[in-house]
């Protein structure tokens, strides 16, 4: 079968919910991909960074495999050999005395607001029903009804209400709004430290510091989303460490398995995980054998091949030469580590049209919020490997798209 043959098998037979480059991808290694023709790409999106130790690292499929012969799942009705290790690895590697693992991001971000309810009613006494929970402009933090009804994304709300009450959207990176927001029954703040879907947007320099004197102040809980943020991707383990904050909840999903297998996980200490008693909350797939096991071998892998401090030193020569870049297109480069977002000028025809035409130079990137190119390859990317990527990217953008998509694709470095 052929690319046209699979997309329309897609297009026949599954839900039209995405908007895919038109490649079909059937295997990969490392930051390569590679098409059901044979042809070679670097993929520069990461699987919105779930695949930050790179696609099939075999100490990942190593882990994946000898757990599945041995025990796959138990539900949390018994207990397993994996879990208890993969608790304390985490702990420490975090410094945050206790874990709860989900499956999804979603399932964790929703988590973390049950603990932040509960804990309001039970540890600060808030009056019944009246927690609120602060969140932000252009957030994205999963795809549930109550997650996307504090979404200020009005496609991700069409046609979904009624949504659920006890949120309050504030303006992203506005130390002023956030401030008059806070009041007594604010049980917390829930942020990205750097928006993902949003563009790629790093806040202003203290912002979260602000965020945790503010937390501090009125009693109030913390709560970062480092589901896309964290684990390396900034060229720190978690992007608030850039600010040298410690929140009071981190939610954790997507490269906490390294792109194997859906782990996720709330972090916190005893003082708010310990409202949770039985019964209270759970899941039949989280904090499974197999679950456990790749998410400590994921962990182990960002820390013993030091992809963290790789994802810092590249990402920093990546921004440094792509803001030196001469492009008409280009509004603004930012990020951090190996994330960057290149916003277009809107008069530059979107942001997907060049995502095209690099895909037909052997680089996959995608579009979000029409104008904004994501730049988040796999963190074990080495600098030649780089180099080639940024050289596509450069000649795309410095060129009108549909010249550079006529091109004859480039060799693929080895």
């Amino acid at each position: 079968m052929k690319t046209a043959d699979f997309i329309a098998l897609e297009d026949r037979y599954g839900a039209h919910n995405y908007h895919p480059l038109d490649v079909v991808i059937d295997r990969g290694e490392g930051v390569w991909v590679w098409d059901v023709e044979g042809k070679k790409y670097m993929d520069l999106l990461a699987a919105y960074s779930a695949v930050n130790q790179g696609h099939c690292h075999p100490r990942l499929v190593k882990s994946l495999i000898e757990q599945s012969e041995r025990l796959t799942l138990t539900s949390r009705a018994f207990r397993n050999d994996a879990l208890g290790p993969f608790y304390k690895y985490l702990s420490e590697l975090t410094g945050f005395e206790k874990v709860l693992p989900m499956n999804t991001g979603a399932e964790a971000v929703e988590t973390a607001i049950k603990a932040a309810r509960k804990w309001a009613y039970t540890v600060k006494n808030t009056p019944r029903d009246q927690a609120e929970i602060l969140v932000f402009s252009n957030n994205f933090h999963g795809r549930t009804t109550t997650i996307v009804g504090f979404s200020s994304e009005e496609q991700y709300r069409e046609g979904f209400g009624p949504f659920t009450p006890g949120f309050r959207i504030i303006p992203y990176g506005d130390f002023d709004a956030i401030t008059e927001a806070m009041h007594a029954n604010v049980a917390g703040i829930l942020a990205e430290p750097i928006q993902g879907e949003g563009g790629i947007i790093v806040p202003p320099d203290g912002y979260l510091r602000h965020l945790r004197d503010l937390a501090d102040e009125h009693r109030s809980l913390l709560i970062f989303d480092e589901i896309q943020s964290g684990l390396g991707r900034t060229g720190k383990l978690f992007a608030y460490q850039h600010e040298e904050v410690r929140p009071d909840i981190v939610i954790l999903g997507k490269a906490l398995s390294g792109g194997l297998y859906p782990v996720s996980a709330i972090l916190a200490d005893d003082e708010v995980m310990g409202v949770f008693h039985p019964g209270d909350h759970g899941s039949t797939y989280g904090g499974n054998p197999v679950a456990a096991s790749v998410g400590m071998t994921a962990l182990k892998v960002l820390v013993e091949e030091e992809l963290i401090e790789n994802s810092r030193n590249l990402g920093e020569q990546a921004l440094s030469r792509l803001r030196q870049l001469d492009s008409p297109h280009v509004k603004e480069i930012r990020g951090r580590g190996l994330w960057i977002g290149v916003e277009l000028h809107p008069e530059a025809g979107g942001a997907r049209r060049f995502c095209e035409a690099l895909q037909h130079q052997g680089v996959l990137c995608k579009e979000t919020h029409d104008h904004v190119i994501r730049i988040a390859p796999p963190l074990v990317i080495q600098q030649a490997e780089l180099n080639w990527a940024l050289d596509r990217i450069e000649g795309v953008l410095g060129a009108d798209s549909a010249e550079a998509s006529k091109a004859e694709p480039a060799v693929a470095v080895a």
